[in-house]
């Protein structure tokens, strides 16, 4: 790799010298014949100002050995959303290989090979980026390998390239010649690669389209899966961090003395975050953290509680915010409405509470660092790791493991785990270390889903049109003082912040979208499906406010505003056949619908309410309807929307973090609570048959829920439900 200049904060790339990619097509290392065949895909750079990929990249995804198995390298963390199955799908496809020779496993941290096209010159896993950017890399790789096998076969028959079929892994010849894979991998790594290669039809897909067995579920349903956790080296110790209560707190000094007598404490040093404690195990680390005594410096810490704050929200919507979006003359529609209609909506922070919470392990020698982690952003990291263990990030390698969950967690600018990690063990020296992040840890001083406030004003004219929207947004801006900023930020705009809002696709001619980004000492981060957690709720049940207003069925209201929107008409249209929509309901029951586009895919999702006589509630069933594109793998699209619907209805409907005097009130499962099994409504999930390019799905069918629920319970107590969560009882109408 090319040298890299060491970054000069936490996170910070602005100061970095990204890798330049080299020109060459192919990887072939030293020792193909012996390994077998390699094989990557060289791509030319694209628009850098669209952020869709610009590197000069080669790379390497396929790995096939002489024991005829198919190894795909996967540039994206696998954290239960099913990315190992789907990218290894779209190269066995153009392979045509057998899905029981497939493998997958995590590609190693180098940006220069395994860049997300969607992130630039950065390799990493967000956005529900895996498929989509992957969609044309990969199905140009397995074409070529294909054709390089051919090549090699031919060469070795002595018959002609074209005469050659390929079918589940064995190359055939009429003449009765066959071999596997695995027979000709060495012949083949010797082949020039074609400049060129025919794409296989999508009329002749084999897995594409089909439901294929998980490459994972085996290993995770025997425990043979390797997570940080189980990651056991000589010597190893364990680590847990003191961290101050207040965010932005710092050590002011502390007393170790307590804390090394307690057994099994081996050491106990000071780092950048805090006070960590090194130990044998993680119990001893545990007891030791206990009896550290360290006094705190919360001269700059953030000491306002969660009510505080949003009052402060409440305050700065009264005024216009910076621009994000402005069509036609707002001022004038809203002068000659025949009615207006306001309403404003509050959403908390939210924790992310990965069922595997944040660790790493951190081995230090003389040659540089190795880190094994369920690894997110794995340039970011690799290059924060070597700031501050004085390495260039060519020297950190990266071993990407499992992930139990994530949800943007894992995704942080700063690296916050695997720099502590780091410290820990240059700090320690003498063994390598591994770092465990409680869940109380986490949730008391992690990262989080910004708190949001936003005020929604319509003007309706005299025939019950739309005639102009008015929406400010008040919030945290997750990318400012990250490397981002500089190419997400826009005139002041945060684009996370307003995205499903800005681009909002209904039918209204006078549209503004405004912006006020608040400075607020809480850290917080993506939170799966990111703005749209906020946009689709404030916006989705705004509408159903006006439909009630005006007397219109909200999805035929959606229709007149979407004429022009064939995908969201496309999910709408078949949400709310599958549903019944329109068709009587049991008393008792009610019915909500929300349609959202993020992330380049279109959900919609219908939810069916059953209200009892006491006020109490319950989302008994969830129709969806997606469209991501060609789909990959139905049934991980449908597994990952029955997810999003599961996450989306933890925030409909369990409490949110609350901050008292700038700590965080909440610290596990019991107090900041996700939804449990007996709580899940049975879901639906219906897929838009599509010839488009294949978008993510591991977070649209999170924004949609919340929504449907609260028009659901709109729609039968004739209340309005403006913030998140929703009450655990309600009137009846």
């Amino acid at each position: 790799m090319t040298e890299q200049t060491p970054i000069s904060r936490p996170g910070s790339l602005a100061d970095a010298k990204m890798p330049k990619a080299s020109r060459r097509r192919f990887l072939q290392g030293a020792g193909a014949a012996s390994l077998g065949l390699v094989v990557g895909f060289h791509w030319a750079p694209r628009n850098a100002a669209a952020m869709t990929g610009r590197p000069e990249m080669l790379t390497a995804f396929i790995r096939i050995a002489p024991d005829n198995t198919v190894t795909v390298l996967s540039k994206h963390l696998e954290m239960g959303q099913g990315s190992y199955t789907g990218l290894a799908t779209i190269v066995a496809e153009e392979l045509d290989a057998d899905w029981a020779q497939i493998r997958a496993e995590g590609a190693p941290a180098d940006a220069k090979l395994y860049a997300n096209l969607a992130f630039g010159t950065v390799q990493g896993t967000g956005g529900s980026t895996a498929i989509a950017n992957s969609w044309d890399q990969l199905r140009k790789a397995g074409a070529t390998a294909r054709a390089m096998l051919v090549a090699a076969a031919a060469q070795q028959w002595k018959v002609p390239a074209g005469e050659i079929t390929v079918a589940r892994g064995v190359l055939s010849h009429k003449s009765g010649k066959k071999a596997s894979f695995g027979q000709l991998a060495a012949a083949a790594a010797q082949q020039t690669p074609p400049a060129d290669v025919t794409l296989k039809d999508p009329a002749k897909f084999q897995y594409i389209g089909k439901k294929v067995a998980r490459l994972d579920a085996v290993a995770k349903s025997t425990g043979k899966a390797q997570y940080a956790l189980d990651v056991r080296l000589p010597g190893m110790a364990t680590a847990l961090v003191q961290r101050a209560p207040l965010f932005g707190g710092k050590v002011k000094n502390f007393d170790a003395a307590a804390a090394k007598a307690v057994p099994g404490v081996l050491d106990v040093v000071q780092i950048s975050n805090g006070v960590a404690v090194v130990a044998k195990n993680f119990w001893a680390a545990k007891l030791g953290r206990e009896a550290l005594q360290v006094e705190w410096d919360d001269s700059a810490a953030e000491k306002r509680g969660s009510e505080q704050i949003m009052a402060e929200y409440k305050e700065l919507a009264r005024q216009p915010g910076l621009p994000a979006r402005k069509d036609g003359d707002v001022d004038a529609a809203f002068a000659g409405a025949a009615k207006i209609i306001e309403a404003t909506y509050d959403f908390p922070y939210l924790a992310h509470a990965p069922m595997e919470p944040l660790d790493c392990v951190v081995k230090l020698d003389g040659d540089g660092c190795e880190i094994w982690a369920g690894d997110q952003f794995q340039t970011i990291d690799q290059m924060n790791a070597a700031r501050v263990l004085g390495l260039k990030p060519e020297q950190v390698k990266i071993n990407t493991l499992y992930a139990g969950g994530s949800f943007g967690r894992r995704a942080n600018i700063v690296s916050d785990y695997i720099v502590e990690g780091a410290e820990i063990a240059k700090a320690y020296g003498k063994a390598p270390v591994r770092l465990v992040w409680t869940r109380e840890d986490d949730i008391q001083g992690g990262r989080y889903r910004p708190m949001y406030h936003h005020t929604l004003k319509a003007a309706i004219d005299a025939q019950g049109n739309i005639t102009a929207w008015q929406h400010r947004i008040v919030g945290q801006s997750i990318l400012a003082g990250t490397p981002f900023e500089a190419v997400m930020v826009k005139n002041g705009i945060d684009h996370t912040s307003v995205e499903g809002a800005a681009n909002l696709p209904y039918a209204i001619p006078n549209m503004s979208v405004e912006l006020h980004t608040t400075k607020v000492g809480v850290p917080v981060l993506w939170w799966r499906s990111v703005g749209s957690t906020h946009t689709a709720f404030a916006t989705e049940v705004f509408l159903d406010e006006i439909a009630a207003a005006t007397r219109q069925d909200p999805v035929a209201l959606r229709r007149k505003l979407l004429a022009k929107h064939p995908r969201h008409l496309g999910v709408l249209n078949l949400a709310a056949e599958k549903a019944g929509w329109g068709k009587p309901l049991a008393k008792g029951r009610m019915r909500g619908v929300a349609v959202h586009e993020s992330f380049s895919s279109f959900v919609a999702e219908v939810a069916e309410v059953v209200l009892q006589p006491d006020g109490s509630w319950k989302v008994d069933r969830v129709v969806a309807a997606v469209d991501c594109g060609i789909p990959i793998n139905p049934d991980i699209i449908r597994a990952q929307v029955e997810s999003g619907i599961g996450f989306g209805l933890s925030a409909t409907i369990k409490p949110g973090l609350s901050l008292t005097d700038g700590r965080v009130d909440q610290s596990n499962f019991h107090d900041y609570e996700v939804l449990r099994i007996h709580e899940m409504p049975k879901i639906e999930v219906h897929i838009v048959p599509s010839k488009e390019k294949p978008t993510g799905i591991g977070e649209p069918g999170t924004p949609p829920v919340a929504p449907a629920v609260a028009n659901a319970l709109m729609s039968g107590t004739r209340q309005v439900f403006r913030a998140l969560p929703l009450p655990e009882a309600v009137k009846s109408a």
